[in-house]
Parts: structure tokens; sequence; C-alpha cells
């Protein structure tokens, strides 16, 4: 086995491995990182290659010369991996840090997706890891809904919340679409993140990029009373396993109609229909905390109205 490192050549092999791969996602896919402006990330993503074929993919920069991060410019990252043995996978790990120490790295982080993400749930990859070394260093709380076709959607929803989506959906002034108005779903976007003090990850014109280049890996439902947009959910589908609920939001003008509680019912029917196994709400941190991994309690027990659960999105990494 050997480490390359990525050249445009491998792009349609590098994103065919994702699709087909246990724990790959859209975010590892170069397809993804076609949606930044030139210029703005020199990457230094990885290919594990053994006989010519590929085994492992692992995206990501060479930060200050020495640090190795995953992912860079995206949610997502670390080692992308089949339904591979213990032994394989013990075989992927030790040639990364061969590789690390031949070209100088000192330092590997790496954040994966959260089990749920995982075609072929296993914990082979953490435990090699953690076995050469790799300590944890940071985790993140983040929510996710286990869809059931066979349990009715609005019962799963806790009283209150169920009430709402009741009456919303017999309110005919009040209804939810399914559309490409982005120019629509940003200004509800800034005003949503200005509240916190803080930035959208993406530019309109990102997501424009996003939705032309990944087309069926964006989905906007957009919420309106009469005809003015009060809130919106976009939708990332990950794989095939988990929709992404990656931008909720409203205008706080308009909170008394519950919109969020409305529009998060549609998703997640959407979702289940279409036969996905999770709906990931995103994390839950105090952003306002000066340790990291500070949870929004207040988040998380908003969330857990959905019948949402809590899962870890962790952090390895390790000083050579």
């Amino acid at each position: 086995m050997e480490i390359i490192e990525y050249s445009e050549e491998w792009k349609e092999k590098w994103d065919a491995f994702v699709l087909e791969s246990s724990n790959g996602t859209m975010f590892h896919m170069q397809k993804f990182f076609d949606y930044h402006t030139p210029g703005k990330f020199t990457f230094n993503h990885l290919l594990f290659i053994e006989k010519t074929n590929i085994v492992a993919l692992l995206p990501g920069k060479i930060v200050d010369g020495t640090t190795f991060e995953s992912p860079i410019g995206a949610s997502y990252g670390s080692i992308v991996i089949g339904d591979i043995s213990f032994k394989k996978t013990m075989e992927i790990v030790s040639t990364l840090l061969e590789y690390s120490k031949q070209k100088g790295i000192k330092e590997l982080i790496l954040t994966a997706a959260p089990m749920i993400y995982e075609t072929y749930p296993n914990h082979n990859l953490d435990f090699a890891m953690l076995w050469k070394g790799f300590k944890f260093q940071l985790h993140y709380i983040s929510s996710a809904i286990k869809l059931n076709p066979d349990l009715d959607i609005i019962s799963r929803f806790k009283p209150t919340i169920r009430r709402n989506v009741r009456k919303s959906l017999n309110t005919p002034e009040m209804r939810v679409e399914v559309n490409e108005r982005y120019d629509e779903f940003y200004p509800i976007l800034i005003a949503n993140k200005a509240i916190h003090n803080v930035k959208p990850t993406h530019s309109l014109d990102d997501l424009y990029k996003l939705k032309k280049l990944m087309p069926d890996r964006l989905k906007l439902f957009m919420v309106y009373l009469d005809e003015k947009p009060i809130a919106g959910s976009l939708m990332f589908y990950a794989n095939k396993n988990v929709a992404i609920c990656f931008y909720n939001m409203l205008l706080y003008d308009y909170a008394q109609y519950k919109p969020i509680q409305r529009v998060m019912y549609e998703v997640v029917k959407d979702a289940t229909e279409r036969g996905y196994n999770y709906v990931d709400i995103g994390v839950s941190q105090d952003t306002s905390a000066e340790n990291p991994m500070t949870p929004s309690e207040s988040l998380i027990d908003f969330k857990e109205k959905f019948d949402a659960k809590s899962i870890m999105r962790n952090t390895l990494s390790i000083r050579l």
C-alpha cells in the first residue's frame, strides 16, 4: 500500500470511491470542493493505493507546513473507507503515519462524520487510530432523528409541537414550498445569523454554485405566510443514509406562527418518504462560551421535542 497526493486525473475515480464507500459524504467529494473560489484553498488530498486500486481517501490540507487537517473547507473529513476488515484498516492507519513522518508532518487532526453516516457501521477505524496513538481532541454534540416509515411522524413529536404543526397545516395562508428561491432564503439566513453575531458559512453565490455542481444534494424548503417568505430549511443530502438540516432559519417577527416546527415536519416527512435513515439537525454548542465543547442545553432540548437523539462528532489527533 502506498499514499499518493491527489491530482486532477483522479477526480472521477475519487468521487466514485466516495459514493461506493461506507462512510463517505458529499463533503468528501471533489465535486463539492469545486464550489470554493479558485485559490481560496490549496488542498493536499491523499489517496491510499494498492495494486493501482483506491483502498482509502483522505481529503485535507497541510496547515502551517507541518499540520495535516481534515476537513478543510467542508463539514466532515477524515479517512474514507469501504466495508473492509480490521486488518486492512490497521494497515491504512499505519501507512498514513509512516507517510506523515516521511513528509515531515508533525500533527494530524481528523474530524469524521458521526457513525450514523456509515452504511456498514463499525469502530474499526476509530479503534485502529486510537491503538496507533491518536487521542480524542474535541467532541461536539449533535442531534439526529432516526427515521421510520412505519411511524406517524407527528405522533413522534412532543405535544406542543404536534399542536403547532397541526395548526399550521390548517392555516391556509401558510404554505411550505420546495423551490430554488435562494434569493428569498438568503436574507432570512443573514438576519437570523446576525442575531447571534455570526455570518453564514456560505455566501449566496456559494449556494448557487453548490446547487449547480450537486443539484440532487441540495433541496430548499421555503415557508410562506400569504406571499411573504418567513422561514426556510436548506437540506443537504450527505449520502444515501443521512439528510442534513444545514440551515433552519426564520424571521423572528413571525415566530408566533412556529414556521420552524412546520418546516421540520415537512423535511422529516420528505426524507422518510425518500428512504433516508436519519435527519441530522446539526450541532448544539454554546458558541459564546470559552470552551468550544460547551453544550447549548436549550437547543438540545428543542431538538429533542422532534424525537431527536444525541450523537457525537469527534475529532481525533496525533503528534508525531
